[in-house]
């Protein structure tokens, strides 16, 4: 995994010392090798640092170019299918490397921007077209990698991280309350928001041309799912899964260093390890768990590790590994309220110390229906009439904001708790992304996981584990997030592989012949901890002391003196999260 870095400025030349300074606020994506590549006239410059994987000498670093100098790339991630496609393109392009990277250049080279539509992935990349004096920002299918920008039509700055572009000193950081107010409505903020006014997000599957010239752009979605009925028979559905995801894994697995895997003791991440020991490979995995709690994941991977042989290292949260908080404001440079997102950092943090990568389980609850919230929407007996009598899409996203919410904000909850000078930046619909994502054209479970792709996965779970593993300079491999499964899935009938009585039917009928019954009868859990290591109220007190927030007349102080009488309550999560966020940021500055 690696770091990506921009600049393009038309009326001075770009100061090469800033450059390297904004390249080295990366250097933790990429701790093997940094790179800058400068223009002639200094007006355009790319920056890299590499964490290799493939082809570990020097002819792997970025930034890269083609050999007649014409395709600029900078890039971050793993292009899962290189060596097919490079199987394919030998006869008309001439390789120099062993890399995906140059794949990359080739395929752009051979098909155009449209080789998009062949690359099997991770990504997030910036490509200069010397001839057409182009800039594409892309990213990938789902979000894993990310991609910010800054562009004032008169400089172009893009990176993997808000504070590569903040290092330019280009920016004035002035909040953007309105993604301020999402936040708190979300848990995290929405593409193509960001916390800061000037700078935006590329959204997931969607690529930016710019022109290099003007800085003129133009936003392109280059992927989408289609949805079918096809009804196919369980077996060879059953096969066909199978195969997908061992070929997943395969390909996912493809490095010249070893690769590891976390490990819950869930269907998801056993998986996982089941294949790749199914492969001949025999992985090092890492879990976390918490102290005193009988629910506690560790004891469940050491189960199945011991089941499928091979090595587990864990480690155990406790109240005093809430300590991380503090550090969280400058790893995830936005604000995000996901609750596993100190566990995650600390799970990356042991894992680093054996390994440079691992397999992680996220997209499987979400292709496989495996949250509880789709199967409340599905068994919810006075759905059908509601549709009837409200309309699907009110129905469906109010359902949707609920399940998501840990701790309801909705316009008049926003206006309670924010300043008065805050209250003209909230949405006058606060469920907007959520209402984007809808689709009425999908079937009702479809239409649920489809919202949790983009709004639940692709925002909050993808930007959690991307900040956690790589502020650890660990990478994360995410196997089920292959388009083609994906893509498999929504052509079948719901009823293919929706089964009330069994999660995730089709990822369990290919893993019950392999795992122990403990864990195959296991209640769904998802990545949490106990109650009391979030519900302690003298901590919050302490914490929210003397808030900043209050200090700048952002919240109210009686709202949160309010929040803090009752038993618990999910918004003083919230609160805390962009506390400690406002404090590193904008009071610390």
């Amino acid at each position: 995994m690696c770091g990506i870095l921009g600049q393009i400025q038309l009326s001075d030349k770009i100061d090469e010392s800033i450059f390297t300074n904004m390249l080295l606020s990366l250097s933790h994506r990429g701790p093997d090798h940094a790179g800058i590549k400068l223009s002639e006239n200094k007006q355009l410059a790319f920056g890299h640092t590499r964490l290799s994987f493939i082809d570990l000498s020097d002819s792997g670093t970025q930034p890269m170019c083609d050999s007649d100098k014409q395709i600029w790339l900078t890039f971050n991630g793993e292009i899962y299918n290189y060596l097919e496609l490079k199987n394919e393109l030998e006869s008309r392009y001439a390789f120099q490397t062993n890399t995906d990277t140059e794949v990359i250049i080739a395929a752009y080279k051979v098909w155009g921007i449209d080789s998009l539509s062949k690359l099997k992935g991770m990504f997030a990349f910036g490509l200069y077209d010397v001839q057409l004096q182009k800039v594409f920002l892309v990213r990938d299918r789902f979000g894993i990698k990310p991609l910010y920008y800054y562009n004032n039509g008169n400089e172009l700055i893009f990176a993997s991280e808000l504070k590569a572009i903040l290092a330019s000193g280009k920016i004035v950081k002035n909040i953007n309350y309105s993604a301020f107010a999402d936040y708190f409505v979300y848990r995290y903020i929405p593409s193509p928001k960001t916390i800061w006014q000037e700078i935006n997000k590329v959204a997931p599957a969607t690529f930016i041309e710019i022109n290099a010239q003007t800085l003129k752009q133009k936003e392109r979605e280059y992927w989408t799912i289609n949805q079918a009925n096809f009804s196919v028979s369980n077996d060879l559905l059953i096969q066909e899964i199978d195969q997908i995801l061992q070929t997943a894994v395969k390909e996912h697995t493809r490095a010249d260093v070893p690769i590891g895997s976390f490990l819950s003791g869930g269907y998801d991440s056993s998986a996982l390890v089941n294949y790749m020991k199914k492969l001949g490979q025999i992985p090092e995995t890492f879990s976390i768990g918490f102290e005193n709690w009988e629910k506690s994941e560790d004891q469940f991977a050491e189960i199945v590790a011991k089941h499928l042989n091979v090595n587990n290292t864990a480690i155990c949260a406790d109240e005093k590994s809430l300590n991380w908080i503090d550090k969280m404001a400058e790893v995830y440079d936005e604000p995000i309220a996901d609750i596993s997102i100190i566990p995650t950092y600390m799970v990356s943090k042991l894992a680093r110390t054996k390994v440079k990568a691992v397999l992680s389980g996220e997209g499987a609850d979400e292709i496989f229906a495996g949250y509880t919230w789709q199967h409340d929407f599905m068994e919810n007996p006075t759905q059908n009439w509601l549709n009837r009598l409200l309309g699907r899409k009110t129905e469906t996203v109010s359902f949707y904001a609920q399940a998501m919410a840990m701790g309801w904000f909705d316009a008049n909850e926003l206006k309670l708790m924010l300043h008065p000078r805050i209250h003209k930046y909230i949405e006058k619909d606060v469920h907007w992304f959520y209402r984007k994502h809808f689709l009425p054209n999908l079937s009702k479970l479809k239409s649920i996981q489809y919202l949790d792709l983009k709004c639940f996965m692709g925002e909050l779970v993808l930007t959690k584990i991307d900040r956690a593993s790589m502020a650890n300079s660990l990478e994360v491999r995410v196997p089920f997030l292959d388009h083609t499964l994906f893509e498999k899935v929504f052509s079948l009938a719901e009823s293919n592989y929706f089964k009330p009585t069994q999660t995730k039917f089709l990822l369990f009928e290919n893993i019950k012949n392999y795992l122990p019954k403990s864990i195959l009868n296991r209640k769904k859990q998802g990545f949490v901890g106990p109650d009391n290591y979030y519900m302690n109220l003298d901590f919050y007190k302490k914490e929210l002391t003397n808030s900043c927030l209050v200090k700048y007349d952002i919240i109210k102080q009686e709202y949160i003196d309010q929040l803090l009488k009752e038993t618990y309550n999910w918004k003083l999560w919230k609160i805390l999260i962009m506390e400690k966020w406002f404090k590193h940021w904008i009071d610390e500055q």
